[in-house]
């Protein structure tokens, strides 16, 4: 995936969707197989995604972490009303996909509207329409390894349960006292608000909506595509209570944003107003990025 106007140098993915379908193929809607073989990457499905991960990991530092959140979170790239944003992130389109030809805006509005048809809250519905847009940290230049795949928390022991554990060898915080123990720098079940997660878009958009949306939504953003704790229960002592009750939302999130893509597009000029005016009850008219 890259801009319509660029030519980035060559990156691990081809399209940031590769990760989505991989995520697709880890987590089949209707399970054939135990659980266990969806996690078995001796032979994965494509060398590029193996290559994102590898990367991914080796620079997925704490101290990298703290970098990012002080380089993108004072929110000071771009201001823009959601609609600008939305048609911003659509300068990302999928040059490799020869099935479904969507831009941003209707996947985004399939995962909403997959949400709307089963009766959900007001604010769910929205969190579907909101979930991706923090991959505009594409189009500020960050990499795609620093903007998509599966999140993790960095400052302590990296678990066996993340995708690709053995690339974590190579990254310095394994082999750094302060970080490579069980709890590193946190103290037992600190819960989820006071640990770093890995960078990328979920974390950005988190701290962009923080002060706009419900907490559910917030827990939403923030963790969706951190499987080692949602599908492996690998953080289970870093959480608290509160966690694993807000959890129980990004679950029900989950399936939507794995398996609501089609090859049917929807029509983004109908349901334009129904989001503007849906929007318009939870964030200012101008979004700060």
């Amino acid at each position: 995936m890259k801009r319509k106007e660029d030519h980035p140098s060559q990156e691990p993915l081809e399209s940031l969707d590769m990760w989505e379908e991989d995520l697709l193929r880890r987590y089949p809607e209707k399970a054939a197989k135990e659980k266990e073989a969806f996690r078995n990457y001796e032979e994965p499905a494509r060398d590029t995604v193996k290559e994102f991960y590898r990367i991914n990991h080796i620079n997925q530092t704490y101290d990298f972490v703290l970098k990012k959140e002080s380089e993108f979170l004072r929110l000071d790239r771009r201001s823009m009303s959601l609609w600008e944003a939305v048609e911003f992130l659509n300068t990302l389109v999928d040059d490799s996909d020869p099935d479904i030809d969507l831009d941003q805006t209707q996947h985004l509005l399939q995962t909403s509207e997959a949400i709307r048809a089963d009766g959900h809250p007001d604010w769910f519905v929205l969190t579907g329409f909101l979930h991706d847009l923090g991959k505009v940290l594409c189009l500020f230049g960050e990499p795609q390894w620093a903007v998509v795949g599966d999140t993790f928390p960095v400052g302590c022991r990296f678990s066996d349960r993340i995708v690709y554990p053995e690339f974590f060898a190579n990254n310095p915080d394994n082999d750094d006292e302060r970080y490579n123990t069980l709890h590193g720098v946190y103290e037992p079940h600190c819960g989820l608000r006071n640990v770093h997660m890995s960078w990328g878009h979920d974390e950005y958009l988190y701290h962009v909506m923080k002060d706009h949306l419900p907490e559910p939504a917030l827990y939403i953003i923030r963790y969706h595509s951190f499987y080692a704790q949602h599908r492996e229960g690998a953080y289970d002592h870093l959480m608290d209570e509160h966690d694993k009750e807000m959890f129980k939302w990004v679950n029900a999130f989950n399936p939507y944003d794995l398996y609501s893509k089609s090859p049917v597009p929807p029509d983004v000029k109908e349901l334009r107003p129904y989001y503007e005016d849906l929007a318009s009850q939870y964030l200012p008219d101008t979004i700060k990025f």
